[in-house]
C-alpha cells in the first residue's frame, strides 16, 4: 500500500493525517486562525505519531478548496515546500466532497455541501457516493443562496456544512428538510485518504509548480482593491 499525507487547510477547522489510502494511522486538528504557525508542526508530529518518517512518504493529497483564500495558500505553499526536498506525487481533493463524504450513507443517495462565501452566497456542491465510486451532480461552484434549487440538477437527500446552516430557510426549499449536523460537517485530512479508495475521490497534478487552489473567489482585499481601482490588479491570481 501507499503510504500519504493528507492536508486540509481550506476551512478554519485544518487538520493533517498520515496513513494508507481508507486507513488512517494518525490525524492532528490545528486550532482555529492557527494554519500558518502550526501546519508544519502538526505534519512531523503526525509523522511521530505513525512512526513514519517524511522519507516514507509515497504520496501526498491535498485539499483543493473551494474555501479561505489565506488557508488554501498556506496549504498549497506547505506542499510546494515539501515537494523542495523530495519528489512526491500530489493528488487533490474537492474539500466540498471531502465535507459531504462525512454525512453520505454509502447507497448513491446525493448529499449537498455548502460553506459560507459571505455577501448573501454559499459555495455549493452536490455529491453521491457508492462503495465503489463519487459521482459529482454539481461540481464546486459559488452560488447566490437563494438560486440553490435553480443551479442543481438533483435534489439532495440532505445538506451539511456551516454555510448550509448559514441558509437554513434556503435549504428546506432545496432539499425539503433542514440543515444536517447543525452545519458541522467539514472536510476532514483524514477523510482525504478515505476518499482516495473511490474512483473519482481525487485526481493527480502534475506538475504540482503548475497548481493553483479553487479558491471560489478573490480574497477580499483584492475585491477592495479593483473596486477602488476600477480595474483587475496586477498579476492577480483567478
Amino acid at each position: 500500500m501507499t503510504l500519504c499525507l493528507a492536508i486540509e487547510t481550506a476551512t478554519d477547522s485544518a487538520s493533517v493525517a498520515v496513513g494508507e489510502p481508507g486507513a488512517l494511522a494518525a490525524e492532528v486538528t490545528l486550532g482555529k486562525r492557527r494554519t500558518a504557525s502550526a501546519l508544519v508542526p502538526a505534519i512531523e508530529y503526525c509523522l511521530q505519531l505513525s512512526e513514519r518518517r517524511f522519507a516514507d512518504l509515497e504520496c501526498i493529497v491535498l485539499a483543493d478548496g473551494p474555501g479561505s483564500f489565506t488557508g488554501l495558500r498556506i496549504g498549497m505553499a506547505t506542499v510546494q515546500g515539501l515537494l523542495t526536498e523530495r519528489e512526491i506525487p500530489v493528488r487533490i481533493t474537492p474539500s466540498l466532497m471531502g465535507a459531504a463524504w462525512h454525512a453520505a450513507a454509502g447507497d448513491g443517495t446525493p448529499v449537498g455541501a455548502l460553506y459560507g462565501a459571505l455577501r448573501g452566497d454559499v459555495f455549493a456542491a452536490v455529491y453521491a457516493f457508492s462503495a465503489t465510486a463519487v459521482t459529482e451532480h454539481l461540481a464546486p461552484a459559488l452560488v447566490p443562496a437563494n438560486a440553490l434549487v435553480a443551479s442543481s440538477p438533483v435534489v439532495p437527500r440532505i445538506a451539511v456544512g456551516d454555510g448550509a446552516a448559514g441558509v437554513s430557510e434556503a435549504i428546506r426549499r432545496w432539499t425539503g428538510q433542514p440543515p444536517f449536523g447543525g452545519g458541522q460537517a467539514v472536510s476532514r485530512a483524514g477523510g482525504l485518504l478515505e476518499l482516495m479508495t473511490l474512483d473519482g475521490g481525487s485526481r493527480p497534478v502534475e506538475p504540482f509548480s503548475e497548481f493553483q487552489p479553487t479558491y471560489g473567489r478573490h480574497a477580499e482585499a483584492q475585491v477592495r482593491w479593483e473596486r477602488e481601482h476600477g480595474r483587475t490588479l496586477p498579476h492577480a491570481t483567478d
